[in-house]
């Protein structure tokens, strides 16, 4: 049997296990109405002239930064676009700065210059979340870039406007809580070396690929520069922590907005290959309480729930590109099956990078 058998036939039989999903909370993503009108943030390609207007100077280039000003994301569709370095070109228009993904959770690989791939198996569902809100670095905006798509209402992505949220939540008490005792990121990076020749059971990401080096100090030395607490396990294990608020001031509104979500709680896994099986103390991320408190399940579902209630569905044309500002909108979408001879591609490029300043205590 070969390691993809092996991980398949083991997938399958721990489908009932634990980790698997009775009781799990599944997001909706949406009412079922868009909480965006489409005429608010979507721009035809059709009605400039591509790929002349590949500049940053361009008709296009200006519409694209107009519409992101006013609306905080801005889609590009019909661009007529079937290269991914040519797509995203098309982002910088807004993306005029782009930073690596150094210190990031998912086991992302680079496929074009500054373009990632999304990093997480199609067959799990991503719940809503701010880009690299787990560390002390993060991205001021972020890029998707489709190279393939499914049909219509197949392998949607979905936006959920994060300042509708953050009034809805601050309106509860849960809201409040969060907005007192801030939270505590945990993350546990395997050691690569220890699972070579083996199916990565339980494994989310190496601290190697992580942190972009396979020097265990040097390692140390970039989740600190990132505002990680580090500290070293058994089998090589480099387990992480990161104190920070739920909410980030954002300058631009000049009020503090919700930059956190149960994306990095222990279920981000519930239908995650090799990890779904796994209980929640086992697994390689858990969010809590600043103090360490853990999430009542009815707190997870509020926290799922208020993004839900301000997501708009975004069905994916092959060359479409969309840049949305990362601390207006989270992002997220439920787990996709591919049918025989069916492709989806999304290259994923992230803006500047910019330092976490936690909240201003005036600007609420």
């Amino acid at each position: 049997m070969t390691l993809l058998e092996s991980a398949a036939e083991f997938d399958s039989s721990m489908r009932e296990g634990p980790g698997s999903l009775d009781g799990a909370i599944e997001p909706a993503w949406w009412t079922g109405t868009p909480w965006l009108s489409r005429d608010e943030y979507v721009i035809d390609a059709r009605e400039f002239d591509l790929p002349a207007d590949l500049h940053p100077e361009s008709p296009l280039a200006d519409r694209m930064r107009e519409v992101y000003r006013r609306a905080g994301i801005v889609l590009v569709t019909s661009t007529g676009l079937t290269d991914l370095a040519s797509m995203r070109v098309l982002a910088t228009a807004v993306l005029h700065e782009q930073m690596d993904y150094d210190g990031g959770s998912n086991p992302r690989r680079r496929i074009e210059p500054n373009v990632y791939e999304v990093g997480a198996p199609l067959s799990a569902w991503l719940h809503y979340h701010h880009e690299m809100a787990y560390v002390g670095r993060t991205t001021s905006a972020i890029g998707f870039l489709c190279g393939a798509s499914l049909p219509a209402g197949r392998g949607r992505t979905f936006v959920s406007d994060s300042i509708a949220a953050t009034d809805a939540l601050l309106a509860t008490e849960f809201g409040q809580r969060l907005k007192e005792r801030g939270l505590c990121y945990h993350r546990n990076l395997t050691d690569r070396t220890a699972f070579a020749g083996r199916v990565e059971y339980g494994v989310y990401n190496h601290w190697q690929r992580s942190f972009g080096t396979d020097d265990p100090a040097e390692a140390v030395v970039r989740a600190e520069a990132i505002g990680l607490e580090t500290e070293w396990g058994p089998d090589g294990l480099l387990r992480t922590r990161y104190l920070s608020p739920a909410f980030e001031y954002f300058s631009t509104l000049d009020r503090n907005v919700l930059y956190s979500s149960v994306a990095d709680h222990g279920m981000w896994f519930d239908t995650w290959p090799l990890v779904q099986h796994l209980p929640y103390t086992e697994r390689p991320l858990d969010l809590t309480y600043g103090d360490g408190t853990a999430f009542t399940r009815d707190e997870l579902q509020q926290f799922v729930a208020v993004y839900d209630r301000f997501g708009t569905p975004i069905d994916w044309n092959a060359g479409d590109v969309v840049v949305m500002c990362n601390y207006r909108f989270a992002h997220g979408r439920p787990g996709i099956e591919l049918g025989p001879g069916e492709r989806r591609e999304l290259g994923v490029v992230l803006g500047a990078d910019v330092e976490r300043v936690g909240v201003r205590p005036d600007k609420w």
